[in-house]
């Protein structure tokens, strides 16, 4: 989820205008390329390890909070939501506060978030987790147009380092959540509050920043006209776009109940927490492989990408029935989960601009598809809590984790054929 700005000089940054600029303006106009990257990275570290943190210590934090299984699951599903409602009202915001000013309030809001998640009593927990998504939502949608700004010329090689920095992270936290938790009989606040820190870091790097003028990109205000009627037909009544959508948001369905349940399936065939937690870490590190393949075949197949949707969901597939069949070789399934998953969100955000003409219709389509596809994402966990509520077993929820993929598979081929939107 994009001169040479990193080359040393200070002064390779695009302006909306096509005219270059220093890094930044008045006081950030001293700011090295390479702080203004760190302070880049550390905020991208944020944008997964608030998340993947809940999975492993999920059922102690049930037990602590008394959370029914579909409760326990929203603390995934909440900020997906928050997605879908604030990613679409973000490039206005940026507009008129500016990047960085806006990037930077993120990063206070998402540390208030995790804080208030972290402290005893259910308006806590749950108003923290809404604001931490909301937070995320807003980084997510604004970080890669400060990339695209300062550094234009490195964006590839930038944008798959920041995207590995959100996996490292997301591996740490997933894995660290255990043993934290392990601290106290609440420890569990703490494995999901100490991620405030991570905020505050960033914030304290990337503040000097905010000094600079408040300026947007070509590619901010494309956004936030993406609601503007489109020179073809409204994606909203083409079945291509919905395809698009469609797969991009069963996905992230699988992706989102694997880091909030795989962790209690695991411990529910005999695995100890610990080692359901540093899964999740081999999960995510296997998402890294996967995206990093993806790139590579996507450079191949350019025009058609339904080998590429064919690949990954074969993977998905095998793991998720490895899971169900033979959960004693559960490290493997996984990392084949996790493999699919890290390319399989790399097709679905290429085919915005795979899939279009120019870059109105890609940020239309891009509106359209995160909007519907983190709302279908929402409604995975809890529909996967409340099956397993009710059967008290695993085995229909995995079966219903295959349904998913199948349906997802058809709509990836379906969206893969080298079509574009009218």
């Amino acid at each position: 989820m994009t001169s040479h700005g990193s080359s040393g000089s200070g002064s390779g940054a695009s302006t909306p205008g096509g005219g270059a600029s220093q890094l930044g303006g008045g006081g950030a106009r001293r700011l090295r390329p390479g702080f203004v990257m760190l302070g880049i990275l550390l905020v991208a570290a944020n944008l997964r390890a608030s998340i993947t943190a809940v999975g492993p210590v999920l059922d102690q934090a049930r037990a602590d909070a008394d959370l029914t299984a579909i409760e326990a699951s929203a603390l995934i599903s909440v900020p997906l939501l928050a997605f879908a409602v604030f990613s679409p009202i973000m490039p206005a915001i940026a507009v008129r506060f500016g990047l960085e000013r806006t990037i930077g309030a993120s990063l206070v809001v998402l540390a208030a978030g995790i804080i208030s998640r972290s402290v005893p009593g259910d308006v806590f927990l749950w108003s923290g987790t809404l604001a931490l998504g909301a937070a995320i939502a807003a980084i997510n949608v604004l970080l890669p147009s400060v990339l695209k700004r300062d550094f234009p010329h490195d964006i590839g090689r930038l944008t798959g380092v920041y995207s590995a920095l959100q996996s490292a992270f997301a591996a740490a936290s997933a894995g660290l959540a255990v043993p934290i938790a392990g601290l106290s009989d609440s420890g569990w606040r703490l494995a999901y509050g100490i991620w405030a820190g991570l905020a505050i870091i960033a914030f304290a790097v990337f503040a000097p920043q905010m000094r600079r003028p408040g300026t947007t990109t070509l590619e901010m205000r494309a956004v936030q006209a993406a609601d503007e009627p489109p020179r073809g037909r409204s994606p909203w009544s083409q079945a291509l776009a919905w395809q698009v959508t469609v797969f991009m948001g069963l996905q992230s369905t699988i992706f989102y109940v694997v880091i909030t349940w795989m962790p209690a399936i695991e411990q529910s065939v005999g695995f100890d927490a610990f080692t359901a937690g540093w899964h999740q870490s081999a999960f995510q590190v296997c998402g890294i492989v996967g995206t990093l393949t993806a790139a590579g075949m996507l450079h191949k197949w350019q025009r058609d990408q339904r080998i590429v949707v064919t690949i990954y969901s074969l993977s998905s597939a095998l793991g998720i029935l490895g899971v169900l069949t033979s959960p004693s070789l559960v490290l493997l399934w996984i990392g084949m989960i996790g493999f699919a998953q890290g390319g399989l969100i790399v097709l679905a955000l290429a085919l915005f601009g795979l899939r279009t003409r120019d870059h109105r219709a890609a940020a239309s389509l891009s509106g359209m598809a995160q909007s519907i596809g983190y709302l279908l994402a929402a409604a995975g966990p809890l529909a996967i809590g409340a099956i397993h509520d009710a059967t008290g077993a695993w085995e229909l929820p995995l079966m219903v984790m295959l349904g998913v993929v199948a349906v997802q598979f058809v709509c990836g081929v379906l969206a893969s054929r080298n079509r574009v939107l009218r």
